[in-house]
């Protein structure tokens, strides 16, 4: 019942910034908890970040906290990822995923998503 579309996607040198945007409609944005997730080559899809439906709690991969930023804007039906110090190994297709269950960091628990943006890192 609800779209997702991610965006913001690109090359970046290691070190550098960048800011993805998943844009929501067709749905109560505000009704769903939001989470990233990430897939690179050959790896499985694993959890990036989740926020819950206030925006008020965040959650972090060990791998990212510290260097990337959820949030969400209820009122434009957006949720971002800021990410920062980027790795050679945060090269991934990135997306953008929600769940009407309750936030959480499982796959299985998002019943939606969007068609993922990628992002390279180059050293």
């Amino acid at each position: 019942q609800v779209q997702l579309v991610e965006s913001g996607g690109g090359l970046v040198q290691a070190g550098g910034s960048r800011r993805l945007s998943c844009k929501a409609s067709g749905g109560t944005f505000s009704t769903y908890c939001m989470g990233w997730f990430r897939q690179a080559p050959g790896q499985d899809r694993e959890f990036v970040a989740g926020i819950t439906r206030n925006g008020v709690g965040t959650y972090y991969a060990d791998s990212v906290r510290g260097r990337f930023t959820i949030s969400r804007d209820n009122a434009n039906n957006t949720v971002r990822l800021q990410m920062n110090s980027l790795k050679v190994e945060d090269t991934a297709v990135y997306y953008c995923a929600a769940t009407s269950v309750g936030w959480s960091k499982r796959r299985i628990d998002y019943g939606f998503w969007g068609q993922g943006t990628q992002v390279t890192v180059s050293s």
